[in-house]
């Protein structure tokens, strides 16, 4: 089996639905706790439902790039949600980390999240975050140095990609760019 890559701020200078395509079966990992990528979603400044569209702002500002970076956010004041920041500085755009299959730390996860069932440790962006103990200390934070690490789906591995309809929006609901690894049952809502 090949020896997956580690992914460099440079590998986010896409625009973000090829950046999300490209996430899936990537291993995300924070302080060596985390999994396999199985479920995104991507958001661009010229998408209504994105942060990004109404221009830069001192929330949303790391999500003008460049490229690489943590974009960290509180959804509905509840729990932290986690971006990966794409394309050229000056664009506002990114991808939402929405799920992970548990793979690295998962004792660690269960007893940050308080529950025992693996399917649902990272089911969901709101989880993801709690079990990988993401918080508003990340924001900003390059996504090639520590405490993330970012590993390549391995190149030996074929990766079957879904695409379909955002979750929890009400604008742009008809882009499909919600995109997950077909089959798991790690995704936070069925495709």
């Amino acid at each position: 089996m090949a020896r997956a890559r580690t992914l460099r701020r440079s590998d986010f200078k896409a625009d973000a639905p090829a950046v999300a395509h490209a996430l899936i079966g990537a291993t995300l990992l924070v302080e060596d706790v985390g999994g396999v990528i199985v479920e995104v979603e991507a958001y661009d400044q010229h998408d209504p439902a994105s942060h990004c569209h109404p221009g830069p702002t001192q929330r949303n500002r790391v999500m003008f790039g460049p490229p690489g970076y943590a974009y960290v956010y509180r959804s509905y004041g509840l729990h932290w949600c986690v971006n990966f920041v794409c394309r050229e500085a000056g664009h506002g755009a990114g991808v939402l980390i929405r799920a992970l299959q548990p793979t690295h730390g998962i004792e660690l996860m269960r007893e940050r999240r308080g529950l025992q069932d693996e399917r649902l440790l990272c089911a969901g962006p709101g989880r993801l975050t709690q079990a990988l103990g993401i918080t508003q200390a990340h924001y900003g934070l390059p996504l090639d140095q520590p405490p993330f690490r970012i590993l390549a789906a391995p190149a030996d591995t074929p990766v079957e990609v879904l695409a379909g309809p955002r979750i929890g929006i009400s604008k742009a609901i008809d882009l499909p760019w919600r995109f997950g690894l077909a089959g798991s049952r790690y995704v936070s809502r069925r495709f």
